[in-house]
Parts: C-alpha cells; sequence; structure tokens
C-alpha cells in the first residue's frame, strides 16, 4: 500500500517517514536542532517547492515532526508558550493542504510536550492533519500515525521502539511503499535525541 509521507507519534517517540513515487532523490540529513528533508546531490533540478523542508524541529517544550513548511511555524509557536493545540492547529489552518495535482494533506505532531496544563506534568503529545475537508488535532497517549494518503486520519500503530534510532528504522522498514528515508525522535533523561535512516544506508 502506498500511503505517502507519514508519521507516528506518541509521548516519549516519534518519527516520520519519507515515502514517495515522484521524488525518491532526498535523504534526511540532521542540522542543530532540526531534521531536514532536502534532494540527494545526484537529484535532477526541480522546482517543487514541496520536496524539501524541516521534518523535525526540537524545542524545550516539545518536538515537532511533518511533512512540510509548516514545521517550522508548529515549532516557533510551541518555543514562544503558545498553548500546544493552538501551536498545532494554527499554522495548520493557514497554511492549508498542499495546493498539488493530490490535494495533498499536511501532517503533524508533538512529540515530549511536557509544558502543557493538559498533560498534568508527564509528557503527551499531540497530532494533528489538514486535508480538504477537515482540520483535525488531536492529544494522544499510545502510539499513533497519520498519513497524507489512505491513512489521512489519525489512528493507533504499533510502534516497538522507544528510542529514536529504532523508530526511525522501524517506519523506514514498514511495509508501505517507496521508502526514501525516515527520521525518529526520543524523550530521553537527558533531553531529546534524534537520528536518520537514509535509503543508501
Amino acid at each position: 500500500m502506498y500511503v505517502g509521507r507519514f508519521l507516528v507519534v506518541a509521548p516519549e517517540v516519534g518519527a516520520y517517514r519519507v515515502s514517495s513515487r515522484s521524488f525518491p532523490n532526498r535523504r534526511a540529513v540532521e542540522r542543530d536542532g532540526a531534521v531536514t528533508v532536502e534532494p540527494t546531490p545526484e537529484a535532477p533540478p526541480s522546482d517543487n517547492s514541496y520536496i524539501s523542508y524541516n521534518c523535525l524541529r526540537r524545542t524545550d517544550r516539545g518536538v515537532v515532526v511533518g511533512n512540510g513548511s509548516h514545521v517550522d511555524p508548529v515549532a516557533e509557536k510551541l518555543a514562544l508558550g503558545t498553548p500546544a493545540r493552538d501551536a498545532l492547529a494554527g499554522p495548520l489552518a493557514a497554511l492549508d493542504f498542499e495546493k498539488d495535482d493530490y490535494d495533498t494533506p499536511r501532517i503533524a505532531g508533538i512529540v515530549g510536550l511536557t509544558d502543557d496544563p493538559a498533560v498534568d506534568e508527564e509528557p503527551g503529545a499531540l497530532v494533528g492533519t489538514v486535508r480538504r475537508d477537515a482540520l483535525l488535532v488531536e492529544r494522544v497517549t499510545e502510539p499513533t500515525l497519520v498519513a497524507t494518503y489512505e491513512r489521512d486520519s489519525p489512528e493507533p500503530f504499533e510502534l516497538a521502539a522507544t528510542e529514536a534510532a529504532g523508530a526511525a528504522r522501524e517506519l523506514y522498514e514498514h511495509p508501505f511503499e517507496h521508502a526514501v528515508c525516515a527520521a525518529g525522535v526520543s524523550l530521553t533523561g537527558e533531553g531529546f535525541e534524534t537520528a536518520v535512516v537514509n535509503g543508501s544506508e
């Protein structure tokens, strides 16, 4: 089954995977406080604005994961102290679904949310999506998946991994078709750790 890009979030672990039929020549690159999806050196030139973006951004209040340019404003609002639900829903609503040939939904989540009254000082997670027909934002306590196609409403997902590298690997190796790269995040005693898996690895 081809579900396009997808993510899984839980209170202390999460991951994001790029799956693509049209733009497979991409990789996930760890940078200071972020993971960026970008074309590989051998990728053909493209003016598609949806193929390069931060798919993961760390903040002091949690880590944002998602499939496009909305990740940055979600992280910025979260870092400024905006209530987590508003930080997630606001940019999704403002940027709306992607204006491509498929009306691709935007998906996003927050992992390791601790500075929010609704989670009672325990780590929490939020997941959201904006489609042509709906904006959905949900607080979740167990691993939850949302994808751009076929699985475009949040649903439970059996994620065995509890650390970043394992979560990235587990999503990359999931049988959904056309895996390109993946990023994982986990909450540890020393903060957040991240990891990436690329197709050449």
